[in-house]
């Protein structure tokens, strides 16, 4: 876990910690590289990013103490951290902040999930300034597509949403965030769901 802002507050901390964790996968691929020249197996990781209220301070007891944080701010991070696995991405980052950001990353808005333990669902977005056109081939293509494909989904339109993932798909086979979706749409045009979807994943 890596804090941002505490003891001292500053604005630009949440660009901080995106610009950060842009720079980790950057560094873990070169990183990878060198693991798989010598015969090793690459490391996967996903980062979390949320913003928010959280208690800083020395924690433990008086033989181990630590200064962390902890609070719902850290397990809403925990959680996006976990979902990167789920959607198949590297950098899932709150709807708190992304509209804290003072300068806008590559991004898409990937989801309006809830997560385990939480009522009220969040918006997600998937960062994306780490990629190359080799780990990512046609990616303004690809968000094109997928834009169109996420605004015909939440509004039921699950004919032409298939339409537009699958050209993403073309663009990019193996774009994760893509498929689940083709799957989705083709599951609730035939098993539409009820006046009160507001289209939450839970």
């Amino acid at each position: 876990m890596a804090i941002f802002g505490t003891p001292f507050k500053k604005p630009q901390d949440p660009d901080n910690a995106v610009s950060v964790a842009n720079e980790m996968i950057v560094a873990l691929r070169s990183y990878n590289a060198r693991r798989l020249s010598a015969g090793h197996e690459a490391i996967d990781i996903g980062i979390g990013i949320n913003t928010g209220d959280v208690v800083a301070g020395n924690i433990g007891s008086p033989k181990r103490m630590e200064y962390t944080v902890i609070g719902d701010g850290v397990n809403l991070a925990s959680r996006l951290e976990s979902a990167t696995k789920y959607y198949g991405v590297k950098i899932l980052i709150s709807e708190f902040t992304y509209s804290k950001l003072k300068q806008m990353p590559l991004a898409r808005k990937l989801d309006l999930i809830r997560v385990r333990g939480k009522e009220n669902p969040i918006f997600v977005y998937d960062v994306l300034d780490f990629h190359t056109e080799e780990t990512f081939p046609h990616l303004p293509g690809v968000l094109r597509f997928f834009e169109h494909g996420y605004k015909q989904y939440r509004a039921r339109d699950w004919a032409r949403a298939i339409e537009s993932f699958q050209e993403a798909l073309v663009l990019h086979p193996h774009d994760m965030p893509s498929q689940i979706y083709l799957k989705r749409c083709k599951h609730y045009l035939t098993h539409p769901p009820d006046a009160s979807w507001s289209g939450v994943w839970t």
